[in-house]
């Protein structure tokens, strides 16, 4: 790898298979399956297909909010999606999401399953499919459809771009993360702005923007993404920090978290989701033994 101060960039690129990063086994520039590989089927209408990253994290929570509400028809079922091992260029991944990325549901209420994917896309249709989390108001509507689609068009300086160079990339380039540390600074100042003025990001009540954006700047402001918190002095915010841990405690968000979870303490884990009693098993060994 060339040094960043000398480097110069080809005529034309090429893929460079060992470019390194922490994501450089599954990164490639071509779409398509790479395997044959069909999903599992639950018992519930609703299929998740997840890992619980911030933007899988979106959707647990959401679910779980649902059935919080006593919708009994937003129950479902969470796979496991590992993503560092290439399960989403599965064959059957791709036909669900053909971008390849998590979350993806299937919807498999009606005659024909419906398959959505982005994560703000499924926020949207699972509130208006249950008719909850949404304003019905259009002028509250739409300003908790416009911090939705900030969350959405955000992201990719957050997470694709500092968190990128500041915690994956195998070189520590000066420039690029002084760059994306800057912006994630001003989209912090523009929410603590915003949480100023309303208690929620879309005014006086909880929606799919909250939903939304705490995974990623909720936690980034209480120091649980990318171990940030004091390079990014988020002390700065403290509108985000009082949200932030508003959301946190609702039981459905501490639920909705734990789904398809990973890392951190073996008892915040919940691997699999397909009834609200698998919450009492939270580690493989559990899950496994249940099976």
């Amino acid at each position: 790898m060339s040094d960043s101060n000398s480097y110069l960039p080809p005529k034309v690129w090429v893929w460079d298979k060992a470019n390194g990063g922490q994501f450089a086994n599954i990164n490639r520039p071509i779409a398509g399956a790479t395997h044959e590989q069909a999903l599992p089927r639950g018992k519930h209408p609703l299929q998740l297909y997840s890992l619980a990253t911030p933007n899988g994290v979106k959707v647990t929570v959401m679910l779980e909010e649902l059935l919080a509400l006593g919708l009994p028809g937003a129950e479902y079922d969470a796979w496991l999606i590992r993503i560092n091992e290439g399960d989403q260029f599965g064959s059957g991944f791709v036909e669900v999401n053909p971008n390849s990325k998590i979350p993806a549901l299937l919807d498999c209420s009606g005659p024909q399953p419906v398959r959505v994917f982005e994560s703000g896309s499924i926020l949207l249709y699972l509130a208006e499919k249950f008719g909850a989390f949404v304003p019905g108001d259009p002028a509250r509507r739409a300003e908790c459809l416009s911090w939705l689609f900030w969350q959405m068009g955000s992201t990719p300086f957050l997470g694709g771009g500092f968190g990128h160079f500041y915690s994956y990339a195998p070189t520590k380039i000066e420039y690029a993360i002084d760059r994306y540390a800057m912006e994630v600074k001003r989209q912090m100042d523009v929410l603590n702005r915003r949480l100023g003025e309303s208690p929620y990001v879309g005014g006086d009540e909880y929606t799919i923007a909250d939903m939304a954006i705490w995974p990623w700047y909720g936690l980034l402001a209480k120091g649980q993404l990318y171990e940030a918190g004091e390079f990014l002095q988020v002390n700065e915010y403290p509108h985000v920090i009082r949200w932030a841990d508003e959301i946190g405690q609702r039981p459905a968000v501490q639920r909705g978290r734990m789904v398809n979870r990973v890392n951190g303490p073996l008892e915040s884990q919940l691997h699999e989701r397909h009834d609200a009693t698998d919450f009492e098993l939270r580690t493989q060994d559990k899950l496994q033994a249940r099976s």
